[in-house]
């Protein structure tokens, strides 16, 4: 067989996994969606028992997660690529960020649990449920950052200094804007695994909801819609329909990180052509 042949051949086998994996995206999303979106009506989110609270508590703790974990990641991740130097020190310090991105996330939350449950006495607060997901996220954060910025060519940083620039004034102008989309996907990826993540918020911030709808007090319980879909399937309350209930939490769950992302990800890529446009 040619080297023609074979290529025609390879191309097409990746050309059907391609869309295979696309068919099963789409399958599951019409599958989740056509289920739950008949339940999605505004008494499923304001009614009494309804998900309004869960679903701001989902929001309200990613938004501390990011607040906790984007300086000290992002921080992180830019020092290893563009000023740690190459020794033992930092390859250690990359293992070690590699070995952690791997831990389970139940194993983050009984960390969690023992730390800020029991030892400082928070009980099962929103505060509790953001810090631990924060230790999820760093590894990510700092891994996606280092790569991101190397993947930045050299020449770039080498016309820019060529130039008078400072390091700084490169970093900020130069790198950071070039690798903006690797950042904004390892902060997408970090927000849709925060939305969805169980486990650690059941160790940390329980399974219940403050009695207020849009409670802001980081020392509240802190159940999100991941955590009350996990709920409803498991514990059922008496005379609750769980089926409905499950399928339109996993429906605007569904909606809730689709949209997320794409209100992420579309002004980071205008933000960038803007920000490259003035250099």
């Amino acid at each position: 067989m040619s080297a023609k042949h074979k290529d025609r051949i390879a191309t097409a086998l990746l050309w059907g996994v391609a869309f295979l994996i696309i068919a099963i995206l789409i399958w599951f999303l019409v599958y989740i969606l056509g289920r739950g979106l008949p339940y999605l009506k505004l008494q499923f989110l304001s009614a009494p028992g309804g998900v309004g609270a869960q679903l701001f508590n989902s929001f309200y703790i990613l938004f501390l997660s990011l607040l906790f974990s984007l300086p000290i990641g992002v921080g992180a991740g830019i020092y290893l690529a563009e000023y740690a130097p190459s020794n033992k020190l930092t390859d250690l310090i990359r293992l070690s960020t590699e070995s952690l991105a791997t831990v389970p996330s139940i194993v983050f939350g009984l960390f969690g649990m023992i730390i800020f449950v029991n030892v400082l006495g928070l009980g099962f607060t929103i505060l509790g449920g953001a810090a631990t997901l924060a230790l999820l996220n760093l590894p990510v954060l700092v891994r996606v950052t280092e790569e991101s910025l190397r993947a930045v060519p050299e020449s770039y940083r080498e016309a820019s200094l060529a130039l008078g620039a400072t390091m700084w004034q490169t970093l900020r102008k130069v790198v950071l804007p070039t690798a903006l989309p690797g950042l904004l996907t390892g902060v997408t990826l970090v927000s849709g695994r925060a939305l969805g993540e169980t486990a650690i918020l059941i160790f940390t911030a329980g399974m219940n909801v403050s009695r207020r709808l849009f409670d802001v007090n980081p020392m509240a319980a802190g159940e999100t819609l991941a955590v009350h879909l996990f709920a409803v399937k498991s514990n059922p309350l008496p005379g609750m329909n769980a089926d409905a209930v499950a399928n339109g939490t996993a429906a605007l769950l569904i909606l809730m990180v689709l949209i997320f992302n794409l209100a992420l990800v579309l002004p980071s890529r205008w933000l960038q052509r803007r920000m490259l446009g003035k250099n």
